[in-house]
């Protein structure tokens, strides 16, 4: 069953020789890479500048709070506008101009006010009406305005009120038409189909729904986005416990993995073909039940998109698609196994290995919660100061009108807009907030600080993760190397190996996490350049980009291994990081049968293990959430899009299933990297006896001689 490898190419390098004084992790190392460790550094420092120049410029109650004609926020607290939540747009008709698409402003007049209005008022009607209609009408003016004493044409000629008032709801903290729609699909707004705007002109309801929708460019989005959310403030308690059961069992797999790592194995493979042949049937009932159902022939393609995802599981295209790639992906898993069922017994025997392993090294399991905290930290500085970069920009105020004008969409100050040649030449402009920007040296160079941004969250992030992989590695080959188990294995084997890859490799991990993210970065620009290119016609100019997309791809992944490969390394021998990763490749390329044959099985296994867990979560969350189970019908809430939960749940399951099975991967790798340089450096005599398990010997048909006894 063993895999040899009959006469290495040399150009890979010579086998490991025999050493005498060789005992695991070498203790007695120097500080490496040294250069780049002094980089990196530098590289945090320029970054803790940037957050601190982004937090002074920056101010993100502009993603917060929306902003009236003047700049000023709507509703923040501390300010004048604290009581005035809402804005209010003067003319929401100019919102219709094909002008908003292209700058995001409406060009009218807006308004924080505290309410919005409720009903149909004309500010003709206003003037004429009594006390209460001019007292209401006067909340939607601009402040200051003697409403009492100026006529109707000069309250409108200076654009100090709005010519009427529609009925109104807030939404998005914006005050947008109550629209509405009657028997026969006719629009309304509060129950009138049309309005006279004060000054003789009819506005039909459908003209003001044109403009509401423009007003607003994503307001179908943020209206799933809105039913998302509610259907999250309704299920996250339930979402939490399914979490918090996908940990119970992912811990009670990893502990059983300790004790029955054959046995559980086989049970997952088992389990892992039941489940996806459940779905399979599941999803064949589903297409039955639908046979003959109006509506269920429909194809997707002719359905289209739907903001409303039910949709979709009404029809039998779905559950045939569903239960295809099933099937596919059973048949995949079928067919390997039978292919590899003899390797599978060595790699089960390395997952016990592995199992042992963290037996003896209990704290490994808990190392990713420091991961993961630290990977928040990562994430949450990034995206602070993401958001201070991006609202650190100044008020830019730009000349609106509806007539032709010189000046328009010139810049200019509001404070001096009357008596400027603006509104002498174009006496229906108006000086309005247009966007956030500004012509100062910070602002010139902000797209760089973003960028910069962007590189140091890739680099922090991916050192963070090497930071845990030569730790867990490192106390992983302590315990392989110790000949006799556990008395041989060091004390706080994660503690040491932490100190040791921050005292002495902190420029190494730098090192190859720098030149990740590079590759990651050039990733990212590449699907920036995508999305831009999307609307263009230039077919050869798609398919460079496509092939440069899938070449870097692949290069991520290639590096990904070989610097996991290489942190190994660094944590044994202590040597930089090129050296490291030389002599992981060569290694692994002196032994290509196995690592093509052992590694990948067995991370096929852990995956299917991931794959067990997911399922078990997901099958149940679909259940309860899809109100099937009887018993707890009542209690499942009630939902727009029960998938959310569903779809939560399997990633969250996921990401827990794979943070508890890293360390069991990594644990794999260690040891599987010192399974081949054991059988390198030693041939079981009583001078180089292996270091390998019993357990191991005796699958891969190796022994150690008996030390001769002395009569």
């Amino acid at each position: 069953m063993e895999l040899e490898e009959k006469n290495p190419d040399p150009k890979y390098g010579e086998s490991r020789k025999f050493d005498p004084n060789f005992k695991g992790p070498i203790h007695n190392r120097g500080c490496t890479d040294i250069l780049c460790c002094i980089l990196f550094i530098l590289a945090l420092l320029g970054y803790f500048a940037v957050g601190i120049l982004a937090w002074s410029q920056g101010d993100p109650r502009k993603v917060i709070y929306p902003t009236d004609s003047r700049g000023q926020f709507c509703g923040q607290a501390g300010t004048p506008l604290e009581k005035k939540p809402l804005l209010f747009y003067f003319n929401i008709l100019k919102c219709a101009s094909p002008l908003v698409l292209l700058e995001f402003q409406c060009p009218t007049t807006q308004l924080c006010v505290e309410k919005c209005p409720d009903r149909h008022l004309t500010l003709v009607k206003a003037k004429l009406g009594g006390k209460e209609d001019r007292e209401y009408y006067q909340q939607y003016c601009k402040d200051g305005v003697d409403f009492a004493k100026l006529s109707p044409p000069e309250l409108l000629r200076d654009g100090l009120c709005p010519t009427m008032l529609i009925p109104s709801k807030a939404f998005t903290r914006r005050c947008l038409p109550a629209l509405g729609t009657m028997k026969g699909g006719v629009v309304v707004v509060g129950n009138e189909t049309t309005f006279n705007d004060g000054q003789g002109v009819n506005i039909n309801a459908t003209e003001i729904l044109e403009a509401s929708k423009k007003s607003n460019v994503a307001v179908e989005a943020r209206q799933v986005a809105m039913r998302i959310f509610e259907d999250y403030t309704q299920s996250w308690h339930w979402i939490l416990l399914g979490l918090v059961i996908a940990m119970v069992v992912s811990l009670i797999f990893i502990v059983l993995l300790r004790f029955l790592a054959g046995v559980m194995v086989w049970v997952m493979i088992i389990l892992v073909i039941l489940v996806i042949g459940y779905g399979i049937f599941h999803c064949y009932m589903e297409f039955a039940s639908l046979k003959g159902e109006p509506g269920a022939d429909v194809t997707i393609r002719d359905l289209g998109i739907q903001t409303d995802f039910a949709v979709y599981l009404q029809i039998r295209q779905t559950w045939l698609a569903f239960m295809i790639i099933l099937a596919i992906v059973e048949v995949i898993i079928i067919l390997l196994l039978i292919f590899l069922r003899k390797r599978i017994m060595i790699a089960i025997a390395l997952i016990k290995e592995a199992s042992r392993a963290v037996g003896h090294v209990m704290s490994s399991l808990f190392y990713p919660l420091l991961t993961f905290a630290l990977l928040a930290v990562v994430i949450a500085y990034w995206a602070i100061t993401a958001v201070f970069l991006s609202t650190s920009n100044e008020q830019v105020y730009k000349v609106f009108n509806t007539s032709e004008c010189e000046y328009s969409r010139e810049t200019c100050d509001p404070k001096t807009f009357n008596t400027s040649n603006a509104s002498a030449q174009c006496p229906d402009a108006e000086c309005l907030f247009a966007f956030y920007g500004g012509e100062t040296l910070y602002h010139k160079y902000l797209i760089l600080f973003q960028f910069y941004n962007v590189f140091l969250f890739f680099w922090c992030a991916n050192f963070v993760t090497a930071l845990g992989q030569v730790t867990l590695s490192g106390a992983f080959a302590s315990y392989y190397w110790a000949f006799k188990k556990p008395e041989d294995i060091p004390a706080y084997p994660i503690f040491s190996s932490l100190g040791r890859a921050l005292r002495y490799h902190t420029g190494s991990l730098a090192f190859g996490s720098l030149i990740l993210s590079l590759v990651q970065v050039i990733r990212v620009i590449l699907e920036y350049l995508d999305h831009k290119l999307k609307g263009a016609q230039n077919k050869f100019a798609k398919f460079m980009l496509s092939c440069m997309k899938c070449c870097f791809w692949c290069l991520e992944k290639c590096i990904k291994f070989l610097n996991r490969n290489a942190y190994i390394m660094i944590a044994i021998y202590g040597k930089s990081f090129c050296p490291s990763a030389r002599d992981a490749f060569f290694l692994l390329m002196r032994n290509i049968l196995r690592v093509a044959v052992l590694d990948k099985v067995t991370d096929f296994l852990l995956f299917l293990g991931k794959l067990l867990i997911v399922g078990i979560v997901g099958i149940f969350s679909f259940f309860f959430f899809s109100g099937r189970i009887k018993a707890v019908e009542e209690a499942a809430p009630s939902l727009n899009y029960y998938w959310v939960p569903i779809l939560t749940l399997v990633v969250g399951s996921y990401l827990i299933a794979h943070g508890f099975f890293s360390v069991y991967a990594m644990c794999v790798d260690t040891l599987f990297l010192c399974f081949l340089e054991d059988l390198e450096r030693n041939d079981g005599s009583t001078e180089r006896p292996y270091f390998m398990s019993q357990n191991l010997l005796t699958v891969l048909k190796k022994s150690n001689e008996e030390p001769k006894s002395v009569d």
